[in-house]
């Protein structure tokens, strides 16, 4: 069915999804992801207190999910996302401020309320909407591979401002130099969120088709929602399969501290190798969701989890070392290229699995409420990990539980794919 006047979305609105989609996440993740040994040492954390603040931030997601995918569906996206996003950038206040280990837990508790409940699934339902009919992968790809961008390009920018910002060289700096200089990587990254959440409000005006279009649903019709999308045989795969994929996601968190403990790089090199993995993500996104509207998301899915196995089995085998450079960068983009894959195709499949647009809130807070659980989970057991095994055997542990993961994963996209191609 074609797209009409009423329902064609402009090109702007993917752009603004894609900034807001990114920004909301920069604080909690993509800095610690970029700069997680500077976040270990000037906040005096242990891997596994830092997958703790993880695991609160999952424990308030979990519940998020399922609630806010049911407000998605009641209140339009524009008004959640902005919400979402000032509030966010608000926590960055007292994140810059070096608070204690307690507070930092209530802190990313409260990031779990403000990312997940006001922003998810009311993302993703306007991401789905402006796809329309025909371009679920498209709209999906464009979505994770902008995110991927935005998401490099902070981590670009906070290297070159913790750099400018360091009095002396990395080697030389004191502790109160780098908490100075990741101090000013923070307060900018707020002050760029905050903004952000004021384009989205005035400006993220989705048209919705007619035919999908509410004014107000009672709690009747949302139990009937709830009732309607667990009767739907997709949704429990893809919540086995978001499982899976979405622990391979946050074992992309240790690549900047293997960079550093394996290969022996500075604080500053280590962040450099996190901002290069995330300019991985983009060129995936856009590609993977090309060739999912070409072929079948669960196709792609089969792909990504092989490639993911793959990238780590070689990090688990311990073949990578100080030495083997080349060999480091190339698993690294193996395993990153099947990671990133799953950010365009989690929910690019809810058309191949026959989930109806109008429970789309619904369906995804039920996914999520189960596939986002390594939130909770991934966090305490790649410190537990890393800290009870130092340097690369914590390393190759942590891998080993990625690619069972993955292979578990595999199994259920196959199962995907075969009553995607029975129906």
């Amino acid at each position: 069915m074609k797209e009409t006047a009423l329902t064609r979305q402009p090109f702007y609105m993917i752009l603004l999804l894609i900034l807001a989609g990114e920004a909301v996440f920069i604080l909690p993740f993509v800095l610690a992801r970029v700069f997680r040994p500077t976040v270990l040492d000037v906040f005096q954390l242990t891997n596994l207190e830092l997958g703790t603040c993880f695991s609160v931030y999952g424990v308030v997601a979990f519940a998020s999910y399922l609630l806010g995918g049911s407000l998605a569906d009641k209140f339009q996206p524009r008004v959640l996302m902005a919400v979402a996003l000032v509030l966010t950038a608000l926590g960055g206040l007292i994140y810059a401020s070096f608070p204690s280990y307690e507070t930092l837990k209530v802190l990313y508790g409260y990031w779990g309320f403000t990312t997940i409940f006001l922003f998810w699934a009311a993302m993703i339902k306007a991401t789905r909407v402006w796809g329309g009919e025909n371009k679920q992968g498209i709209a999906f790809g464009f979505l994770d591979g902008g995110r991927g961008l935005v998401a490099a390009g902070f981590g670009s920018l906070g290297v070159f401002i913790f750099s400018l910002f360091l009095v002396s060289e990395i080697d030389a700096a004191t502790l109160v130099d780098r908490k100075e200089a990741f101090k000013h990587v923070i307060l900018i990254s707020s002050g760029i969120i905050g903004f952000v959440g004021v384009l989205v409000f005035f400006f993220l005006k989705i048209r919705q088709p007619l035919s999908e279009k509410r004014t107000h649903i009672n709690s009747i019709e949302l139990l009937s929602n709830y009732r309607k999308a667990l009767k739907i045989p997709s949704v429990y795969l893809l919540m086995i399969i978001i499982l899976c994929a979405y622990t391979g996601y946050k074992v992309t968190d240790v690549f900047s501290l293997y960079a550093e403990e394996v290969m022996l790089y500075n604080q500053i090199e280590a962040a450099q190798v996190g901002a290069f993995m995330l300019y991985i993500r983009p060129v995936v996104g856009v590609i993977i969701g090309v060739l999912a509207d070409r072929t079948k998301a669960s196709l792609m899915m089969i792909f990504g989890f092989v490639t993911i196995i793959l990238g780590a089995i070689l990090f688990a085998t311990g073949v990578i070392s100080a030495y083997t450079e080349l060999l480091f960068f190339l698993a690294l983009i193996i395993t990153a290229t099947g990671v990133y894959a799953f950010r365009t195709l989690y929910f690019a499949a809810m058309k191949e699995g026959n989930i109806p647009l109008a429970v789309t809130g619904t369906a995804v807070g039920l996914m999520s409420l189960i596939g986002y659980t390594p939130d909770i989970f991934a966090g305490p057991a790649i410190g537990y990990l890393l800290d009870n095994h130092p340097g690369e055997p914590g390393h190759q542990h942590v891998f080993i539980m990625l690619a069972i993961f993955s292979f578990v994963g595999l199994i259920a996209t196959l199962r995907l794919h075969y009553i995607s191609k029975r129906s």
